[in-house]
């Protein structure tokens, strides 16, 4: 009978179900089932067999194998259905009972086995033989099933598996030589070629077409490409080597830097309504503005003949960001001057005065400043492009239509309109209301020389693109290797397909997203690169869950509906997905659609008066369209050489909060904040970090802004710690000075000098006063010596001597003779000198001299 290792064992079912044939089922030996001090443990053993037994003795029964003990002897054997006589001695109790614990039929199967001595650890064979001179099996046994393997010591505790090693394990393969400087094609063709001079001498090239040569030309190619492969895989695998964009984004993502792949611009959009037409809609939804195109009107219909051709010339095209309504009141709109002449408003204005009631206009509204005549001249070509700007309102004021705002010294009575715009949004530069022309053109009263412009419509780069079919996710084809003992069964996991599809149109847009309700109109006109995102939504055919682009997977949870669109060198998106672990992997058989938006970086930072054509449904009711402004914020991806110098830096920026300096640092990153001071409290419950805001201009603290900063440092903060943002400390200031003035000054014209640079507001000029409140923050010192250099910039100014400096209420000798006031971390110097508010601070100024 030949040897041999099988995985399924199903002879032992077979000779079961044969009507003759019978054969050892199990044996088991005796051991626990026993008393302790039974001599008679390991020496009794059960033997099942598959069908009832006939008649059998110890001859019939031999025991071979062992180590120590070899040549068991056994004192007799016997069918447990015929209960022997050597089971009713005194000693054989345990033995009779567990015989008794059998059924009939058990017993009918059963052998009782009665060895001389216990075996040692090894393994022996039982074998079933006709007689003790015949070692053929018994009559109707099987050969195979007639013997069984056993261990006497199977219920002692072995300090080993006493599982079977595997015995089909492949055998070692004997290791090729293999000449590992064989890199390309010629050297993969030699090697190929001498190897076959060894394996088959007799092998010869007969003729040149031969098929031989051409299957050894064919192997030597593919090996020069797997060559490449490996090679190029070794240059990706690190950052000051790879070459691929997509290669250094992701080494750049595992060090926490965010390589941006550029940002779209932004433009606000003048839309100019016909006259008659009072009021339109204008949806972000299929609208498009483009650059000039030659032949094409100011405004058409998506449906029009004339747009392919317009498309043709490839223009660049924006879309609105947001819905707006525009209103015909609000496509010029006049300042109120006041009976004044000659009037500008000043650089760093935040308020004007407009003629007439626009009760559409509300805050939030933006309006252009925008220069339309030349204040010498009266000329329209001689208007400064250069004196355009665009505020966002924060307050209209116009009373109401019954009871409307006005100016009752016209003979006319006038209605008027008040506006004020943010400190951010100040006039960078004077803008000329009314003038008088010079002598060449009449020296004539010129009014009307800049105008307010409403109905901006803010659009950025990109078109939307038709929804995609991006091909149906493949299925698994390919199955790993099945490694360990070949008689497991183990279930083999498919390999998911590497599903990463390419968007047919290019270049993606990243865009970012606006900013708060309450943000003025500078942060609108361009968005912030490092958050700029993909404008890409996912949809699969027949879900209703669309799939989210995301800049990272390490972020996402295993059921996260994210992806990744990744830009390479030639500005091709593909997006990646999730493998159940980071994110979502794809069901196979999905089909995906996609809606995405092309037109990126700086090919959208077109000039002043280029968007002029607008594609809209309502397009008779639409005059003109100019952007008055050049777009903005359109930057290009970034390049691989800045990525190899920022990364290894970026963790050095710190992307957690746990210390009161660690609050106060990520609290002035966020916009408007100049300066910021935190202190952590235990509050009875929890931690409180307590964070004092020092804004840019002292603007003050609004619940908005509050809550943007809270969504700001949310993200930083360490569990267990609430935010709370309060008002910086002030501390007014109590300043005297005594001014000597030259002979040939007025002091009163002094005064007003002193006044202005030692005071706390932003000159027409610009310049703002030294207490200004940008100049001060949060435990600064107030020294003597800006004091005295400001003072002395006045002219007529001859000698200055402060002869009182301290809070407002406790002037203190010890600074005035120290030259220095120091104040507390969390406090800040103030002094507004403004009667109206007398408790934020006084200078008072002691003159003498002059006239």
């Amino acid at each position: 009978m030949s040897l041999q290792h099988c995985c399924d064992l199903l002879r032992r079912n077979a000779i079961a179900a044969h009507p003759t044939l019978n054969g050892i089922d199990w044996i088991e030996v005796l051991d626990r089932d026993l008393p302790d001090n039974s001599p008679l443990r390991q020496r009794s053993l059960l033997v099942r067999c598959l069908k009832p037994l006939a008649t059998f003795n110890a001859d019939n029964i031999l025991i071979e194998g062992g180590e120590r003990l070899r040549e068991i002897q056994l004192e007799w054997a016997a069918r447990a259905q015929l209960v022997p006589a050597e089971l009713a001695a005194p000693g054989e109790a345990a033995v009779h009972a567990c015989v008794q614990a059998m059924t009939v039929a058990e017993r009918n199967q059963t052998l009782i086995v009665r060895c001389a001595a216990a075996g040692d650890f090894s393994t022996y064979r039982l074998r079933l033989q006709a007689s003790a001179t015949d070692a053929s099996p018994p009559p109707d046994f099987d050969p195979r099933m007639s013997t069984i393997e056993f261990r006497f010591k199977v219920e002692c505790n072995p300090e080993f598996d006493c599982k079977e090693p595997p015995v089909c394990t492949p055998a070692p393969s004997r290791p090729q030589d293999i000449d590992y400087l064989a890199r390309d094609y010629p050297s993969f063709r030699r090697l190929l070629l001498d190897r076959i001079a060894q394996k088959a001498p007799s092998w010869k090239l007969d003729q040149v077409p031969d098929g031989g040569m051409a299957l050894v030309e064919l192997l030597a190619y593919v090996g020069d490409q797997l060559s490449y492969r490996q090679d190029a895989i070794g240059t990706e695998a690190y950052l000051n080597t790879a070459r691929k964009r997509v290669s250094l984004r992701r080494h750049a993502t595992l060090v926490d830097y965010a390589m941006h792949d550029g940002c779209n611009a932004r433009a606000f959009v003048h839309v100019r309504l016909q006259s008659g037409v009072p009021t339109i809609n204008l949806s972000k939804q299929g609208t498009l503005i483009l650059t000039r195109c030659a032949d094409l009107p100011a405004a058409v219909a998506p449906d029009s003949d004339l747009l392919p051709a317009a498309m043709r010339t490839a223009p660049q095209i924006f879309e609105p960001m947001l819905d707006t309504v525009l209103h015909a009141d609000h496509n010029q709109i006049a300042f109120h001057t006041w009976s004044d002449e000659r009037c500008c408003l000043p650089r760093g204005a935040t308020r004007a005065t407009l003629l007439g009631s626009h009760w559409a206009l509300e805050p939030g509204d933006f309006l252009l400043f925008e220069e339309v005549l030349g204040p010498l001249t009266g000329l329209a070509a001689d208007a400064d492009p250069a004196h355009r700007h665009i505020v966002r309102l924060t307050t209209v004021s116009q009373g109401t239509q019954a009871e409307p705002m006005r100016d009752p010294l016209p003979a006319t009575v006038t209605p008027i309109c008040e506006i004020a715009w943010a400190e951010e949004d100040a006039l960078p530069f004077p803008l000329c209301l009314s003038s008088i022309t010079d002598e060449a053109h009449g020296a004539r009263k010129l009014a009307g020389v800049s105008v307010a412009r409403g109905n901006l419509v803010l659009a950025d780069h990109g078109q939307t693109q038709a929804d995609e079919r991006l091909g149906r996710v493949p299925a698994a084809t390919l199955f790993l290797a099945q490694h360990g003992e070949r008689c497991e069964q183990k279930s083999v996991p498919p390999l998911p397909v590497r599903y990463r599809p390419q968007l047919g149109q290019g270049p993606l847009t990243c865009a970012a997203a606006l900013p708060g309700s309450s943000a003025p109109a500078i942060e609108f006109q361009h968005g912030d690169v490092s958050r700029a995102m993909p404008q890409i939504t996912l949809k699969a055919v027949g879900a209703t869950q669309p799939w989210t682009v995301v800049r990272s997977l390490l972020d996402s949870l295993s059921a996260d509906s994210h992806f990744v669109a990744e830009i390479d060198d030639e500005g091709r998106a593909r997006l990646r997905f999730g493998d159940d672990h980071y994110g979502q992997r794809p069901n196979a058989g999905a089909v995906f659609e996609a809606r995405y938006r092309i037109g990126q970086g700086s090919a959208g930072n077109v000039g002043a008066e280029s968007l002029v054509h607008l594609v809209c449904a309502d397009h008779a009711s639409i005059e003109t369209v100019r952007n008055p402004l050049a777009a903005r914020g359109g930057v290009d991806p970034e390049g691989k050489e800045p990525v190899r110098r920022r990364a290894p830096q970026a963790f050095r920026t710190q992307q957690r909060a746990v210390t009161e300096a660690d609050y106060a640092a990520v609290t002035q990153r966020h916009r408007g904040v100049q300066r910021a001071q935190s202190r952590l409290r235990w509050t009875g419950s929890w931690h409180t970090v307590f964070t004092a805001v020092d804004r840019v201009g002292g603007v003050p603290l609004s619940d908005a802004y509050e809550a943007e900063l809270v969504e700001h440092v949310d993200r930083y903060r360490m569990a267990g710690h609430d935010l709370e943002f309060d008002e910086p400390i002030y501390v007014p200031l109590g300043i005297a000075l005594h001014v000597c003035v030259k002979p040939d000054y007025f002091r009163a014209h002094v005064r007003v000098g002193l006044l202005e640079v030692l005071g706390s507001r932003r000159l027409a000029d610009g310049r703002v006063g030294l207490f200004h409140p940008d100049r001060f923050s949060f435990g600064q010192t107030v020294y003597l010596s800006p004091i005295y250099a400001a003072a002395h910039t006045v002219p007529g100014v001859d000698s200055i001597r402060v002869t009182a400096l301290g809070p407002q209420d406790a002037p203190s000798a010890a600074a005035l003779a120290d030259g220095k006031l120091e104040l507390g971390r969390l406090q800040i110097a103030r002094l507004d000198n403004d009667p109206n508010f007398p408790e934020h601070g006084r200078l008072s100024l002691e003159l003498d001299g002059g006239k």
